[in-house]
């Protein structure tokens, strides 16, 4: 993984957290917060790094994303909210990684949908239970509402998923030959 494809990755990371843990503050209904429908994307990020550059490469970008991220969730969320998200998020990336790379050979929608799901059930759990228990916040309909939305959004994601390999899988158009006359 060269130096720029990593910044790209980490920005990529610390944007979608980041948001996130400002987007989790702001319900949505009785049932989900805005940041139900952003950090899904998480996992995509960390599943397409661990497909294209291995679970080294995926876990690197989630512990830097990860200090990042808390860094500034401690400026734009309150101290417990950046608690839970970091706790949350580290755990559920690198489980979400290791699921991953052990079912990498298997048909191509299996890992990103198995490692996903489970990275969003210990995700939502985690969270939810440091973030918000004894706050008098509806946070058990909430984390429903946010588990629920997150495996449908895991199941969209399987789509992109598909088209970032496709598209990264191809030669590079600056490596080409150009054709003979």
């Amino acid at each position: 993984m060269r130096v720029v494809q990593f910044v790209v990755a980490v920005a990529c990371m610390g944007a979608v957290v980041v948001g996130s843990n400002v987007l989790v503050q702001i319900p949505l209904n009785h049932w989900l917060t805005w940041g139900g429908l952003s950090y899904p994307l998480a996992f995509l990020v960390t599943d397409v790094l661990n497909r294209r550059f291995g679970p080294l490469a995926a876990r690197r970008v989630a512990w830097v994303g990860f200090a990042a991220a808390l860094a500034v969730s401690v400026w734009l969320a309150s101290p417990r909210i950046a608690l839970a998200s970091g706790v949350a998020y580290i755990c559920a990336q690198l489980l979400d990684i290791q699921v991953f790379d052990r079912l990498r050979d298997q048909r191509w929608w299996r890992a990103p949908l198995v490692s996903g799901v489970l990275g969003a059930l210990l995700d939502t759990a985690l969270f939810f239970s440091i973030a918000f228990a004894a706050t008098g916040a509806p946070w058990v309909t909430w984390m429903l509402g946010d588990v629920a939305v997150k495996l449908v959004v895991n199941i969209s994601m399987l789509a992109p998923f598909r088209a970032l390999m496709w598209n990264l899988a191809r030669p590079n158009a600056t490596n080409r030959t150009p054709a003979s006359p």
